[in-house]
């Protein structure tokens, strides 16, 4: 079965013997163009029109009101999360199947997490263990000031049930929405339900700017704030620097902000293409017993930016993650839940049933897109 695997793997990405790697960015646009006009001119780091046309693309094709270009996720999710009213020593609940830096912003803001279950079919936060916690939790000693959930693999988690819920407890919603760009729950973006959401563009995700994140909200005023706290808070002026607050250097630079616009000139040519993929994976993996592919939810259109599937133990999951980069293909478990990490292992949780049964089970494949090979 293990060479079964591989070999469709091969033929899916018409490699005979090459290295696979797990998602690899493709740069056929106007990526190398729009760089060099950043050298040219010389607009590489903070300052430049490039910054400006990539937060109004992603505005544009995420509907949101305003969308603020980072450095990357964890400096979104930090700057979010100080947005919706974190300080240091408040609870923020999120999930503890997710990747480090959701839990390592919080600390960031000086905020400690609380993690939560995760559902089977999303792999995101459950709203039943966020009930359950909340219902459970003595606000007296300790303020929930956040509760942030996570679309798992680019997977809409039931954002609608958890934004309604915290609403009843007056908590402020922070989407992880890193892994979604191209994800809609219905017709609406992933990361645009919250108070907040933010997206990444690491080298491995859907499209690229080297490293970048993006913050999205609805709302103008948050969004205006964003960016303030983002660029030092430096007060407008020709030449003169006047700062009104404390605030970070988060920008996203020219250079990277270049790449990302002719990244989203291939976006929707992409998504099609990883729709394709994720096809030919759920038809393969249809006939062979014990391998759950992982689908799209109800209601939800995923970008399915990395294929995922569920083997039926650890041992069976092992035995594929040694077989697979043994022989070229790139192959990763999810992540190490957040509680099992030396850092946070005394942070509150719930049972985890879920979340402990898919990151024991889950194996993510090569899911780089394929516009190279139709051109």
């Amino acid at each position: 079965m293990l060479e079964r695997i591989t070999t469709f793997i091969r033929e899916l990405y018409q490699e005979p013997d090459s290295f696979i790697p797990l998602h690899a960015p493709i740069f056929s646009g106007n990526e190398k163009k729009y760089l060099c006009n950043c050298v040219d001119t010389t607009f590489v780091s903070s300052v430049g029109e490039y910054v400006n046309q990539f937060e109004s693309m992603i505005q544009d094709f995420t509907k949101s009101r305003k969308a603020v270009a980072v450095a990357n996720g964890t400096c979104g999710l930090t700057t979010a999360l100080s947005l919706a009213g974190v300080q240091s020593g408040d609870l923020v609940l999120t999930q503890a199947l997710t990747f480090v830096a959701t839990a390592n912003a919080i600390r960031h803001i000086g905020a400690k997490p609380a993690f939560l279950d995760s559902d089977k079919d999303t792999l995101g936060m459950s709203p039943d263990a966020l009930r359950a916690f909340l219902e459970h939790h003595d606000s007296t000693r300790q303020r929930i000031a956040a509760c942030v959930p996570v679309h798992i693999l680019g997977h809409a988690c039931r954002i609608r049930e958890i934004c309604d819920i915290c609403m009843e407890w007056d908590i402020p919603v922070v989407e992880d929405a890193a892994e979604a760009l191209g994800s809609t729950l219905g017709t609406k973006h992933l990361g645009t339900f919250g108070l907040l959401g933010v997206l990444s563009f690491n080298g491995n995700k859907t499209i690229t700017t080297g490293g970048g994140g993006m913050i999205l909200t609805n709302n103008e005023e948050l969004g205006i704030r964003a960016k303030h706290l983002t660029t030092t808070a430096k007060i407008p002026h020709p030449w003169e620097f006047q700062h009104d607050e404390i605030a970070w250097n988060y920008r996203m630079p020219n250079i990277n902000a270049a790449l990302g616009c002719g990244q989203m000139e291939q976006l929707q040519a992409i998504l099609d293409d990883k729709k394709c993929i994720a096809q030919a994976y759920r038809n393969f993996f249809a006939e062979i017993d014990d391998i759950k592919y992982i689908d799209e939810p109800n209601g939800c259109k995923s970008n399915f930016w990395l294929n995922t599937i569920l083997f039926s133990n650890r041992e069976k999951r092992d035995e594929f993650l040694v077989f697979s980069n043994n022989h070229g293909i790139m192959s990763r478990p999810l992540w190490t839940l957040m509680p099992d990490l030396p850092m946070y292992k005394t942070s509150p949780t719930d049972n985890l049933v879920n979340a402990r049964h898919i990151s024991e089970r889950a194996v993510s494949l090569p899911s780089s897109p394929r516009l190279e090979q139709h051109q």
